[in-house]
């Protein structure tokens, strides 16, 4: 059977009728200890519905998910988004979940509960990300590009009234909410949907491919849904961190201004790059001002005004 082709579970918001087990797509570079981690929280009948593509790994990864019994597709080093657009040709289930290796299931129902969310509202959903110390992490965004993001970038949004803090950091919801975009560690969608967006343009080998994934769905009429009370831990770079030696500032600050200027227009990239200014230059100055290192946001100011400079 392909991917998502186990016997079918009776899902109850459906009338008891009964559904595929949703498929879930995971790339790999380089992922050995990320993937065992990922296994081991993962209910074994999932290897049915899991498909591991290689994106050029070097590590005995491939080795431990064809082990494990899921689907492996070796794909070669084309990058991220490459990487999932060949997992999803595997797909024969009416939902995927795109899921990264560095992703732990503290709770097995949570991908079913996702899966469901998908067959009942054509959108992109995501859970809340946490850390491994439990922390929320900053997963959820608003729409880029817009006036609205300059205000929190001189006021830090905690100090914000609710609904603007909301606006400005939808990560901090609380209940479910549509946001502008989302970190792609965790999306679950209609299989069709996700083919139809490509999902993810294979020119883009590194680096905000979910900002563009989001906004070409967007402009689909498809929106992006956090729902906050569906929970996975997400360790975060587990690949690129290691082949870049730390955060590549100059390659994030001009990838993110290519995608909203690809996406939302020349405008909208300029406000963002102004609104990223603004942030990183607030946080410089206020570490400054406490007699603390800002090495890390000097840099991040300095690839954003380079960005904008083109």
């Amino acid at each position: 059977m392909g991917a998502g082709g186990r016997r079918a579970a009776r899902d109850p918001g459906r009338g008891g009728r009964p559904v595929s087990a949703p498929a879930i797509v995971t790339v790999l570079h380089d992922s050995a200890p990320d993937l065992r981690r990922l296994l081991a929280s993962l209910p074994r009948a999932a290897a049915d519905s899991l498909v591991v593509v290689d994106a050029g790994s070097a590590d005995d990864g491939p080795r431990i998910a064809a082990d494990w019994g899921a689907t492996v597709v070796e794909a070669g080093d084309v990058g991220f988004g490459a990487a999932n657009n060949a997992g999803l040709r595997h797909v024969t289930a009416s939902v995927t979940i795109l899921l990264n290796p560095d992703i732990v299931v503290g709770d097995p129902p949570v991908l079913e509960r996702l899966a469901r969310h998908a067959r009942c509202a054509d959108a992109l959903h995501v859970p809340r990300l946490r850390n491994p110390d439990g922390s929320a992490q900053r997963s959820a965004h608003a729409l880029p590009g817009r006036p609205g993001a300059l205000l929190p970038a001189l006021v830090h949004p905690r100090a914000l009234p609710r609904r603007l803090r909301l606006q400005a950091d939808p990560w901090r919801a609380s209940a479910e909410r549509e946001v502008g975009w989302a970190i792609a560690a965790a999306v679950a969608a209609r299989t069709e949907t996700l083919r139809r967006l490509g999902p993810f343009d294979p020119a883009q080998f590194l680096f905000y491919e979910d900002m563009d994934l989001c906004l070409r769905a967007r402009a689909a009429g498809v929106p992006t849904v956090l729902h906050p009370e569906l929970e996975l831990e997400h360790r975060g770079g587990h690949s690129t961190g290691p082949a870049y030696g730390g955060e590549p500032h100059e390659l994030l600050a001009r990838r993110r201004h290519e995608v909203v200027a690809a996406n939302l227009g020349p405008r909208a990239a300029a406000l963002d790059g102004a609104a990223q200014a603004l942030t990183f230059a607030t946080r410089a100055g206020a570490r400054l001002a406490l007699r603390r290192e800002a090495a890390r946001e000097r840099a991040q100011l300095r690839a954003v005004l380079h960005a904008l400079r083109g």
